[in-house]
Parts: structure tokens; sequence; C-alpha cells
């Protein structure tokens, strides 16, 4: 039986840019697969710790004055003066604007994260591997309205070739060492518990090669 396996260079914080898709109230007020509660922890930690990392951020909205209402203030909060692009496309990718802001980048590995799922992370990361890049979606930072939307639209990200993984496993991946400087601030913007003991390892790791 013949399978097709897509597993692309690894993410760094030379090659990879963050797009936050439509995470706003009015949108938010009907996630129903996390707790509002849960999946703003998740968008403000992927964002932190994007912002830790160095990765470009791209942010978007949809009609935010006249339907879905602003991004949730805490995401505005944890991206101080970002741009977050209104339109009215559907797909984000389609207004020029976010095209520009992408490719303006320069990075070939695009992680998306929107709100829905199904079609506001979806649909510009299909649209990026059709464009020729490297595209994932952090599901735990992209929620939606029914189990079935979720489900349907992971199903259709994996037909299309977009890897889908939890956003601390892509951040995880690009900080790539534990011991390097910016290590406790990423796992402390992603919440993590064991912060802490990553700062530790950092010290342990500098002792050893001051001694040597």
């Amino acid at each position: 039986m013949n399978e097709h396996f897509h597993n692309p260079e690894p993410l760094t914080s030379n090659n990879a840019a963050l797009v936050l898709v439509d995470h706003q109230v009015g949108l938010m007020t009907g996630i129903r697969d996390y707790s509002i509660a849960e999946l703003k922890h998740n968008v403000v930690g992927l964002a932190k710790a994007a912002q830790a990392l160095g990765l470009p951020i791209v942010t978007t909205t949809t009609s935010s004055e006249t339907l879905w209402g602003p991004a949730f203030p805490e995401l505005q909060a944890a991206l101080p003066g970002q741009n977050f692009i209104d339109r009215t496309t559907v797909n984000a990718w389609d207004d020029p604007r976010v095209e520009d802001a992408i490719l303006a980048t320069g990075r070939r590995k695009l992680i998306f994260a929107g709100v829905s799922l199904e079609v506001c992370a979806a649909f510009p990361a299909m649209r990026a591997v059709r464009e020729g890049f490297d595209a994932y979606v952090a599901v735990d930072a992209s929620g939606t309205f029914n189990m079935t939307k979720r489900e349907t639209g992971i199903i259709r990200l994996i037909q299309s070739g977009v890897v889908t993984a939890d956003a601390s496993s892509l951040i995880v991946e690009i900080l790539g060492d534990n011991a390097s400087p910016g290590a406790g601030e990423v796992y402390t913007a992603l919440g993590m518990d064991w912060a802490t003991l990553v700062g530790q390892v950092r010290e342990s790791a500098v002792t050893e090669s001051a001694a040597a």
C-alpha cells in the first residue's frame, strides 16, 4: 500500500513565522471544543513564546467593527503595538495586505492558528501549501463551534498536507535547546510548570561549560 508521509525539515527561529487569524471576542463566545479560558491561555502562550523566539507574527481579524469585534483583550495585551489587519475575505490569505505581510516575513514555514479551526486556520494553511510553503496548524490555539467541525477540519488539513500539532510542541521544536538563553522565557510564556526546572538545566549547563 502506498502512503504519503509529509516530514519537513525542522522548524527554527530563522525559518518560521506565526499567523494568528480571527481570535475575536465575538467568535470566541461560540467556541465549544475548548473552554474559552483554556483557548485564551493557549493562544496567548503561543503568541508570547513566538515573541520570545523572535518569530515574525502576522495577525488579522474579520470585520471587527461590524461583525465579530476586536481580537480578545488578552491577546492584544500580549502583542502591544501589533497591527491586526482587518479584512472581509473568508480566507485570510486572499486579502492582499495579509498575503503581503506573510510574504514580507521571508519565512517558508508558517504556523497558523485561528477561530475557527476548519476555516480561519485551515483555509490560509491549505493555501500556503499550494503556494509551496510548509504549513502547520496549532490545533489547541484554534477553537471551533462543535466537535464535527473540529474532527473534519483536522482530517482535511492532513489530507491537504498541513502538519497538525499542539502549540507547545511546535514552539519547543523551534527552541531546540533547553539550555539556550531564552528557554526559561519560552516555557514561562507557554505556562508550563517546569519553566523553573528548565532554568536550572540552563544554569547547570553554563556551570559545566565554565568548568570545562
